[in-house]
């Protein structure tokens, strides 16, 4: 992924998404699906090499279904806002 990329993710505000947290003890407080240590991060980067949806949450059992499309659902929001 560009380097213009990862600094536009990390831009966004996740704190409107619910099925994302953000804790000092989880990953030096990088964005994680809720409830587990997978970063936001992990998802744009396999999507930008070419994994698909069902790879990743088979890659990652705890991350959803539900959660992965209210996270890219979020991004496209404010990106679009920007």
């Amino acid at each position: 992924m560009p380097k213009v990329k990862h600094i536009m993710l990390s831009m966004l505000d996740w704190g409107d998404c619910k099925q994302v947290e953000r804790s000092e003890g989880k990953l030096s407080g990088a964005w994680v699906f809720r409830g587990t240590r997978v970063p936001v991060r992990a998802l744009f980067e396999n999507l930008e090499t070419g994994a698909t949806i069902d790879e990743f949450l088979k890659w990652f059992p705890g991350v959803t279904l539900e959660q992965v499309v209210a996270v890219l659902a979020h991004a496209e929001q404010s990106l679009a806002e920007v």
